[in-house]
């Protein structure tokens, strides 16, 4: 069985309340329980955190036992060098997902400092990135 993490920044723990015009209305916890039931196959497991180092420390957690994981930085994508070279240094792969289309929102959400240390990025379609990013592991 492969084991997934799904990995979110900050703010993401408020999600279906926060800017919902962006970001939907449906919270996190919740879609991921149905992630969980659409991939049974899969041993999924999803962390939160609004804090920088505790992501760089679940990536080394996971990283070299890992199949596969899902990453939204959030705004961390945008300004983190050490999210960045956490994910060259381990050994499991990254794909790097989003919610909206960074691309049409303000500039500074154009540069992605992980990007070049990912599989891939799935970006805009809401919370179907996560699926999409599952199913590339698949």
């Amino acid at each position: 069985m492969k084991k997934i993490l799904v990995l979110n920044g900050p703010n993401l723990n408020l999600l279906g309340k926060r800017e919902p015009s962006i970001y939907g209305n449906h919270g996190f916890d919740s879609y991921f329980k149905e992630l969980k039931e659409k991939f049974s196959e899969v041993e999924l497991h999803y962390y939160q955190s609004n804090v920088e180092g505790e992501m760089i420390n679940k990536l080394h957690e996971v990283g070299f036992a890992y199949d596969g994981v899902v990453l939204n930085a959030a705004a961390y994508t945008h300004t983190s060098v050490a999210i960045a070279d956490a994910i060259k240094a381990i050994e499991t792969p990254v794909i790097e997902v989003h919610i909206s289309n960074v691309y049409s929102r303000e500039s500074f959400r154009h540069k992605s400092y992980i990007a070049p240390n990912v599989k891939g990025i799935i970006t805009g379609f809401g919370l179907q990135s996560y699926d999409l990013a599952i199913q590339s592991f698949l």
